[in-house]
């Protein structure tokens, strides 16, 4: 199975190949928060960008080890991308997916006295 997601206005558009997810993160850092994000990872082989990759703009701070993507058209963030130790991975936002989030077990997660405010 898989499931997908995309931006408000479509020039982004992704496949995930694996079932829907169960389970969420809600993650409190500076930018989680404004972004109302809630988060799956993933392995970054197992999701398709379907639509041209030169709609998305990326937007890093504090480290600069993750890309929050954004769509450059309607400004909607579907995924941000970085690197774990297994290799590159995919923080996929399931609002922005056609999971029924309803059914999702939301785990919070304390970025926020993690992660250093924008630098």
């Amino acid at each position: 199975m898989s499931f997908t997601g995309s931006c408000h206005c479509g020039a982004i558009a992704f496949t995930v190949d694996e079932d829907a997810p169960e389970k969420a993160m809600d993650c409190n850092c500076s930018i989680c928060r404004r972004r109302g994000a809630l988060h799956h990872f993933t392995s970054a082989a197992k999701v398709t960008l379907d639509t041209p990759r030169d709609a998305l703009t990326a937007y890093r701070w504090n480290t600069g080890k993750i890309a929050f993507q954004f769509c450059s058209t309607c400004g909607c963030a579907p995924f941000g991308e970085g690197e774990s130790p297994d290799g590159p991975v995919m923080a996929i936002n399931l609002r922005c997916t056609e999971v029924d989030l309803d059914t999702l077990d939301i785990q919070p997660f304390d970025g926020a006295h993690l992660v250093p405010g924008p630098q």
